[in-house]
């Protein structure tokens, strides 16, 4: 218990560390801010979930206690609660039966993903009473806090029209961040905790500390509740006021997941082509060069719940062929 309390000790003061290092303000910085889980998530995976618990805690007191009281809730709502959940989960586990004797059952990767959507879509949404009670005064006080930043980043005076370097109409400009900048930081949000996740996992594997076998994430599901859910999110985005943006954030971070699940089921199914590694890197770069065949992934992904593309090809290869 004393080894695992120190563990968290350390753990929290380097996720501290990596969180403050954004007051320097220069571009490593922001890449080390976002890496302000991956401490919580090798303490939680490497020795146990309540080092990851210590570690989260201990982080939020140092930075409240060096930058004030809000940043307590702030951290662990935001980063340590999230990170130290996503490690309790990776390393459930439930005896099953098997012909060879009685073995493991690891909580799946898929459901990892999922709540890494969840969850980047909930720390979100908790900051909207921080902006406003209704979606009036959230896009106001939201569209006042974007205007200060550019305005300082341009040196604009706070009583002349704000312009921006080739931007005809800054106002237009404005509106579309108000809009887009909720469901992208949710997005960014899950991406982060998974980037994090997968990180802390090959850490602590090549340390030889990872009790979970590496799990086969090609062949990751998501639960049965996840399209009904997607759905709702969805047809929540037509509605008015809140409801209408908390649907919003979620819809976007589940995207995002069904998303990965697209890619995941383009590994499944390029398996033993000869042009796989081409394909691959073809689909990969032209998500990130575009943007757009992202919503073509997260297609792929319904597809694969609604018809499991990947058992139906499976099936009709065949079993691998005997070896020579």
């Amino acid at each position: 218990m004393v080894q695992i309390v120190l563990i968290g000790i350390a753990a929290g003061a380097a996720a501290a560390l990596l969180f403050a290092s954004v007051v320097s303000g220069s571009l490593l910085s922001v890449a080390l801010f976002y890496l302000a889980p991956l401490p919580l998530l090798i303490a939680a995976l490497g020795w146990s979930h309540l080092a990851g618990l210590v570690a989260a805690l201990v982080a939020a007191g140092s930075l409240a206690a060096v930058f004030g009281p809000f940043l307590f809730l702030a951290f662990l709502l935001g980063v340590g609660l999230p990170a130290w959940w996503l490690g309790y989960l990776a390393l459930l586990a439930r005896p099953v039966a098997a012909p060879s004797g009685e073995t493991l059952e690891w909580y799946p990767v898929g459901r990892l993903v999922w709540w890494a959507a969840i969850l980047g879509a909930l720390v979100v949404i908790v900051a909207i009473p921080n902006f406003g009670l209704d979606a009036e005064s959230f896009r106001s006080v939201l569209r006042r806090t974007f205007e200060r930043i550019l305005r300082m980043q341009t040196g604009s005076a706070a009583n002349a029209p704000l312009t921006l370097p080739g931007v005809s109409d800054p106002n237009r400009l404005l509106d579309i961040l108000v809009t887009a900048i909720p469901p992208a930081a949710a997005v960014l949000s899950t991406l982060t905790s998974l980037i994090n996740l997968w990180l802390a996992g090959v850490i602590v594997r090549a340390s030889g500390r990872l009790k979970r076998p590496w799990p086969n994430i090609p062949a990751m599901t998501f639960p049965p509740y996840a399209p009904m859910l997607l759905a709702l999110a969805v047809a929540g985005t037509f509605l008015s006021d809140l409801p209408g943006i908390v649907s919003t954030i979620l819809g976007a971070s589940l995207l995002l997941a069904y998303t990965l699940l697209g890619l995941a089921v383009l590994d499944a199914i390029t398996l033993g082509l000869s042009g796989r590694p081409l394909m691959l890197t073809g689909a990969y770069f032209t998500v990130g060069l575009f943007g757009w065949p992202l919503l073509l992934m997260a297609a792929i992904g319904l597809v694969e719940t609604m018809f499991a593309l990947r058992d139906r090809l499976a099936r009709k290869r065949g079993p691998p062929a005997a070896p020579v």
